[in-house]
């Protein structure tokens, strides 16, 4: 360890210094292995200060880390100090009168969803890896999930932030105030930031009533254009009920069918999955569900009888990432576009990717009722790591299309190291300025995630 990192060492707890930590240097795709002179597990916000105090005044990088499960390298280190989160994993209150909970950054999602729902309330972030992501990456990343289209991404169920910035100092806003209009709002340069201003430590987040009512309903349609004339149809007749509005492509069903040793609800091209939720008991919610389905001659569909149907229902949807690994690696695309061009973009780009590559094979699904997909490119002639060789080209193909149709290149995951370079054909040189001239305000000596989101 250089003399410098010793000096830091004896600052800290013993149990805050992780010797064997390999695990942790590499991204949950084992694309990226990154490397650390020191791996700092901090037990407390004043830690995390220490540490910051010393690494600004030594110029050390450090790369704040929550549960690792991020796609785009964001929390991979290129030497200094990782600063893993996970310790900081307490709920520090809960508000039933304000609705809000508030949380350290290294608190587990799922263990936050169930600290809500012991105090009757709902957190409504739902994403595959809640069971092991972390808060603090949650807000860095600005992630959304399932339940976008009804409470929003993590940067609308932020209410407060703490967080130490590069120096030590300690900034912390977690009083639960639903409006606060005294000055520019810094939590929200916070969110989304990946780590490259400042470290999270805490969140106050929104909490919202429990559902006592939930319907949810599997859909087959001829097209994605029939589907978004249902997302408008289903959104006039039912309104805020409408929580969820996923999109499955056939391949996608195929394959999670088959891992889920299930059976597909319905024969269709597309399909879509819905949920509508309520905060009262209903008795007739699935019935004017049906009912309307029906009327509008969307009749290719299963109506979920008990919680049972509901939850085989949702693995399929939910089991398509891991059903997918079977294909081999895939070029991922997170993506979102004005929903009205979905279809355009799918049929569009789909024809000039299978005309570039032969065979390719494409597993489409996503968040329709907010304009966000995921779309996978598997590659017949590379089934291994050496499919990234062809990365740069498959992504000009499908970045083109989505930038043709007013869509962005990242909608939930970020930016990271994966995407950086392609900020400058999505944001434009004033934007880019903006974003330089903030991350020099807030991190002067450049310390924070280096070479992260934003471009060189």
């Amino acid at each position: 360890m250089p003399a410098d990192l010793s000096e830091l060492a004896a600052l800290l707890h013993e149990d805050e210094i992780l010797r064997d930590a390999d695990a942790l240097l590499t991204d949950q795709r084992r694309r990226y292995t990154g490397k650390a002179a020191l791996v700092l597990r901090p037990q407390s916000t004043e830690s995390v200060q220490k540490i910051m105090r010393f690494c600004f005044a030594n110029r050390i990088p450090v790369t704040p880390q929550g549960g690792n499960t991020g796609l785009c390298g964001a929390a991979v280190p290129q030497g200094g100090v990782l600063l893993n989160l996970g310790r900081l994993n307490r709920i520090r209150s809960i508000s039933a009168a304000d609705n809000a909970v508030t949380v350290e950054a290294g608190c587990i999602l799922q263990n936050v969803q169930q600290a809500a729902a012991a105090a009757g309330r709902l957190f409504p972030l739902s994403l595959a890896s809640e069971g092991s992501c972390q808060i603090g990456g949650n807000i860095a990343c600005n992630a959304g999930g399932l339940n976008v289209l009804r409470y929003g991404t993590m940067r609308d169920l932020v209410l407060g932030i703490e967080a130490v910035l590069p120096d030590g100092e300690l900034v912390s806003q977690l009083v639960p105030l639903h409006k606060n209009t005294t000055g520019y709002d810094l939590r929200q340069l916070l969110i989304g930031s990946e780590g490259t201003l400042a470290v999270i430590t805490a969140a106050t987040l929104k909490l919202f009533p429990l559902p006592q009512t939930c319907e949810t309903a599997w859909v087959g349609v001829d097209s994605i254009d029939r589907a978004v004339g249902l997302l408008a149809l289903v959104q006039q007749r039912f309104g805020e009920r409408l929580t969820s509005f996923e999109l499955v492509g056939s391949r996608a069903l195929e394959l999670s069918a088959a891992y889920s040793r299930s059976t597909a609800p319905v024969s269709a091209p597309w399909h879509v999955l819905l949920e509508l939720a309520d905060a009262e008991p209903r008795d007739d919610l699935g019935g004017l569900l049906a009912e309307y389905l029906l009327q509008h001659g969307f009749d290719n569909s299963v109506l979920a009888q008990s919680a049972s149907e509901r939850q085989t229902l949702w693995t399929l949807r939910e089991n398509i990432s891991a059903a997918q690994r079977s294909l081999g690696v895939s070029i991922k695309h997170d993506i979102a576009l004005p929903i009205e061009r979905v279809a355009e973009f799918v049929g569009s780009c789909g024809a000039a990717l299978r005309q570039a590559f032969a065979g390719i094979d494409i597993v489409l699904f996503g968040h329709l009722g907010d304009g966000s997909l995921h779309y996978n490119t598997f590659l017949t002639a590379a089934t291994g790591n050496d499919a990234y060789a062809y990365e740069y080209a498959v992504n000009t193909v499908v970045y083109e299309h989505v930038l043709a149709c007013g869509g962005t290149i990242a909608a939930e995951h970020g930016v990271g190291i994966v995407k950086r370079h392609w900020l400058p054909r999505v944001r434009s040189a004033a934007e880019l300025r903006l974003m330089g001239a903030v991350k020099a305000a807030f991190d002067p000596h450049n310390i924070m995630n280096p070479g992260k989101l934003l471009p060189d």
